[in-house]
């Protein structure tokens, strides 16, 4: 059975959400926030100390957009994946990578530099910046959605997990009264879902059960 070590609402949520879309059972741990600082035993199994560490048999992966890759292609096939000889096989391999590279990064810099660091340390301008760069690149979202519902293939799939994960990241870091309104919509759409709030649940008693705090990530203060 499939084992993710997850943090709450930390990016290892995306695999989370996309097992529960899939249906796929699956082994919660929970490790407390930062991992490599509050769970040191951890990093004999991920020496990088960070989550997602997903392990499928043999398979061990850390990039949450590339387990998502792996989950569609391998448990999914032509559903909430996009085969290669598709046309949207392109933009679907982009969203899901945009999704981490380009629209979470800049939000880990924002959490970073306003809770994480000692007070000695933060750096608004750093936060400033990085929240706008984060907003500027929603463009290439809000393009997309114009005359879509979702962002690529013309249906649902694990590209809306990827870079629905980014928008969940911005709303705890109350950049999402900025959304630009196809933006706002997709965020409204995914949080209908059934097994984004079924993942929600899943993370909240499996903390609960573990002994973790249940308290988000993004909204631990340091």
């Amino acid at each position: 059975m499939i084992t993710l070590h997850h943090c709450v609402s930390a990016r290892s949520f995306r695999p989370l959400w996309l097992m529960e879309e899939i249906g796929l059972p699956y082994t919660l741990r929970l490790l407390p926030f930062p991992p490599r600082v509050h769970a040191r035993p951890f990093l004999a199994d991920n020496p990088l100390g960070t989550v997602p560490l997903f392990v499928d048999g043999a398979t061990r992966m850390t990039e949450s957009a590339a387990i998502c890759q792996y989950l569609a292609a391998r448990h999914s096939p032509g559903q909430l994946d996009v085969p290669a000889d598709d046309a949207a096989f392109g933009p679907y391999l982009n969203w899901l990578h945009m999704s981490d590279a380009t629209l979470t990064f800049p939000q880990t810099l924002v959490l970073r530099y306003t809770h994480m660091e000692p007070a000695e340390r933060r750096q608004p301008q750093v936060v400033t910046d990085y929240a706008r760069w984060f907003l500027a690149r929603l463009r290439a979202v809000e393009a997309a959605l114009q005359h879509e519902h979702w962002l690529c293939a013309g249906r649902f799939t694990a590209a809306d997990v990827a870079v629905g994960y980014a928008l969940m990241l911005a709303d705890y870091l109350d950049l999402a009264p900025q959304f630009p309104p196809a933006v706002a919509g997709l965020w409204a759409r995914l949080q209908e879902r059934p097994a984004y709030m079924r993942a929600r649940a899943a993370e909240h008693q499996a903390a609960l059960d573990q002994g973790i705090d249940p308290t988000p990530a993004p909204l631990l203060r340091f």
